[in-house]
């Protein structure tokens, strides 16, 4: 223990000059994670030794959500409450260090957040499995609201440097584009199991110039210019999803994707080579996983590197490459299966676009021999109208595509890829995500989680979420549901302590807490949830005697910094919270909070908090959601489509105990052809009113046009899509009939609990644990070290 100390106290002296006490919480948390990280090293090098000769498994992902790394360190390590003592020794306060930990700013949404996932249920169950992306500089941003609007900021979280990452000047590597070469420096981070059996690696690379610096030009007094070469090197790093609404921010964006899969197979070649000589056994120790299509660069390139550089005949390197690689697709919205322009790619990456146009010209080879009829061969040219399809290339040039929930699979198989399933109908599997439960239970709730160790008289949940099946014996236990609605309770005083912190707002913790937590996107048709919330409004404005349970809804979520329509839904919701909560008349029955820079730390103290999750995309368009799996996992049931993955959270805690509305995609289908939304906007009562909200001065939106464009897009449609294409208008009247069920519901207060704890002992399925158990033996085939 006094080894830790002075290892703490030593690094606030290297790193800052400063006695601890003297210490920032910013600066103690350095010295604190720095202290920890020399106790980590030595084992994560056996980690990696022990693996040695055995096959592995690499995951190239363009983000990772990886949230702060202190508390999950310290909980995998089984050294938390040690190491809260010793703080406390030396009258430090380890929440209020914490605290002052920043978010990795390395992700943005449910695919980062998964990629994190992975990575720890893969270290927890002793594979092998390395992560490798970007180490961006700065995160997608810092999200602030001014008079209801968006405003985004730098996202500075190398402010302080990253005591968890080690830079590797050694293993540097060159990547290469028509315009520049850039220097791919990788900086590596401890992934630590939990009860550190293994410890795996994530390898970030950042962008850095060949040369620093001209000093020439800078003694000619061309100061710009000295360090030019120097900025745009570092911007290719810079920021993750750089706005692309024109042409410089395309190409920055292609060179991301570039920069970091050339950076990562040179490497994995480079390590290969030290003891191989025959590439035709490359698959047999590397299995990479393409993380959607923003790594899919990786298959031309590697056949790039292995025809050009190792001198491989073009034949046994496609082999070699279809063999290595596997994709994961996520998406089931058109316009978000990635597509490249031709021009681009010419431009910018003119070497990997003849291998693009050499693997077309060989699918239609391949076409050929399968007997497909010509006039077909359209539906699976990679290149294609002058794009490249980035999802037809990963499925061609690998040997599995998955979809990430039975659904989602299904929809992929018998609709959106349908020709190529019937092309390569064994290269398809269905892999359902998964969340783990060391984050989102044990850490973020530990209070629930002591709970569920009493009652099962072991931990092994921990490492084995499937136990939560034991718990059902427990769902008519008055007691155990007593004491399961108390632990809630105290999660709902702690939020909403926070957000008077934080945000502001006096929040009735004895309210439901209604939470929509995730991407601001118009498929997951935010909009429909505040337009319920502005009908109940004027329903109470109307009667003061309507009998509802008081309730606060709470909304989390970023738009993209180009995508107006997103940042128009979110003014539109903080103006009906600035409407409702300043309201005194109906006397505190709704609450709005609008979540300020929604976060992986903040989302740890809203899911354990909710009493009801809010699922409500349009059928068919969520490929799976793990925010569902989270809100389960702490026993909130949810409202929701039966979309994603929640047609299997239903499967296994019931439909009665969670509350289904809406189309079906098989309902979808029926009437996409002849729908028309002015029949239920004239129709359905309230609901004029609610969306004309947009438009009859009820709201300003600054001369922006974004309410009329709003507007508009639901009514009207626009040159890119048809009148309300997320069917928000049909599904309203079923969304508001469910939202009655939930209040009527809530009332029975055992009833309601049962609900609960039967949605979270039935949660087992959706550990990212079992997911990655899959992947290993059905598509990596990797095996556990022995």
């Amino acid at each position: 223990m006094k080894q830790i100390i002075e290892r703490i106290k030593t690094h606030a002296l290297l790193n800052f000059g400063k006695q601890i006490e003297s210490c920032t919480e910013k600066e103690k948390y350095v010295a604190l994670s720095k202290a920890i990280m020399e106790e980590v090293v030595l084992d994560w090098e056996d980690s990696k030794n022990k693996f040695e000769g055995k096959k592995k498994a690499y995951y190239l992902s363009a983000e990772f959500l990886m949230g702060r790394a202190l508390s999950n360190n310290l909980i995998n390590l089984n050294e938390k409450e040690k190491v809260e003592d010793i703080l406390s020794e030396i009258g430090l306060s380890y929440n209020d260090i914490e605290e002052a930990e920043e978010d990795a700013g390395l992700g943005n949404g449910g695919l980062g957040r998964l990629a994190a996932c992975f990575l720890d249920s893969a270290a927890t169950l002793d594979y092998s499995l390395t992560g490798y992306g970007i180490r961006y500089e700065f995160g997608i941003f810092k999200q602030k609201f001014i008079n209801g609007f968006q405003v985004e900021e730098a996202d500075n979280w190398l402010e302080y440097g990253d005591p968890w990452s080690i830079r590797k000047n050694s293993e540097k590597i060159v990547v290469s584009f028509s315009d520049q070469d850039v220097v791919a420096v990788p900086y590596d981070t401890p992934i630590i199991g939990y009860g550190k059996n293994t410890i795996n690696t994530l390898r970030l690379w950042k962008s850095e110039p060949i040369n620093v610096f001209d000093f020439e030009k800078f003694n000619d007094q061309k100061y710009d210019l000295s360090v030019k070469e120097k900025n745009n090197a570092e911007n290719i790093s810079k920021v993750l999803y750089p706005n692309d609404s024109n042409e410089e921010g395309k190409i920055l964006r292609l060179k991301q994707q570039y920069f970091f899969v050339s950076a990562s197979l040179q490497d994995m070649i480079r390590k290969f080579k030290v003891n191989n000589t025959d590439f035709k056994k490359f698959p047999d120790f590397h299995a990479i996983q393409l993380n959607d299509t923003h790594p899919a660069v990786a298959i031309p390139e590697m056949m790039r590197l292995l025809t050009e550089f190792e001198g491989i005949r073009w034949e046994d390197a496609w082999e070699i490459t279809v063999n290595t690689f596997a994709y994961t697709n996520h998406t089931l919205l058109a316009e978000a299966l990635e597509q490249w322009p031709v021009k681009l790619y010419k431009k910018l990456l003119p070497d990997v676009y003849k291998i693009i146009v050499k693997i077309n010209t060989q699918l239609k080879s391949d076409l050929k021999k399968k007997k497909i009829d010509k006039k077909d061969f359209g539906k699976f040219e990679i290149i294609s109208d002058k794009n490249i399809k980035m999802a037809f290339l990963s499925i061609y040039g690998s040997f599995s595509t998955n979809g990430v929930a039975q659904l989602h699979t299904d929809l992929l198989i018998h609709s959106e890829l349908k020709d190529w399933y019937d092309l390569y109908p064994e290269r398809f599997n269905n892999k359902t995500n998964g969340i783990t439960q060391r984050r989102w239970l044990l850490q973020s709730n530990p209070e629930l989680s002591e709970y569920i160790t009493e009652l099962l008289g072991s931990d092994s949940w921990i490492t084995s979420l499937e136990k939560l099946k034991e718990l059902e014996k427990f769902s008519d236990d008055t007691k155990v549901l007593t004491k399961f609605m108390e632990i809630k309770q105290e999660k709902k005083d702690q939020l909403a302590k926070y957000i008077k912190e934080h945000e502001g707002i006096d929040v009735d913790p004895s309210s439901i807490f209604d939470i929509q937590i995730k991407r601001l996107h118009e498929y997951k048709r935010q909009i429909l949830n505040a337009l319920y919330i502005l009908d109940l409004y004027f329903r109470l404005k109307e009667d003061k005697n309507l009998d509802i349970v008081p309730r606060t809804f709470i909304f989390g979520a970023k738009a993209a910094p180009g995508y107006f329509r997103a940042k128009g839904i979110i003014k539109f919701i903080n103006d009906i919270k600035e409407l409702i909560n300043n309201d005194e008349e109906i006397d505190g029955k709704i609450k709005i909070v609008f979540v300020e820079n929604y976060r992986v730390s903040y989302a740890e103290k809203l899911f354990p908090a909710a009493d009801i999750s809010q699922q409500i995309s349009t059928a068919g368009k969520e490929a799976s959601g793990t925010g569902n799996m989270k809100f389960m996992l702490n026993g909130a049931p949810t409202i929701g489509t039966f979309d994603g993955a929640n047609v299997e959270i239903v499967e296994e805690a019931g439909e009665e105990n969670n509350f289904i509305f809406g189309l079906r995609v098989e309902d979808i289908e029926e009437i996409e052809d002849s729908y028309n939304p002015n029949t239920e906007y004239n129709k359905i009562k309230g609901l004029k009113r609610a969306l004309d909200t947009l438009v009859d001065g009820t709201f300003d939106d600054g001369e922006t046009g974004m309410y009329k464009e709003l507007y508009d897009s639901i009514l009207k449609g626009a040159s890119w899509h048809k009148s309300d294409v997320y069917y928000v208008m049909k599904d309203f009247d079923s969304y508001r009939d469910a939202q009655q069920k939930v209040n009527d519901e809530f009332k029975n207060k055992l009833g309601w609990a049962k609900k609960c704890w039967i949605n979270m002992a039935n949660a087992g399925k959706f550990s990212s644990d079992r997911t990655i158990e899959q992947y290993s033996k059905e598509i990596w085939k990797i095996e556990k070290n022995k």
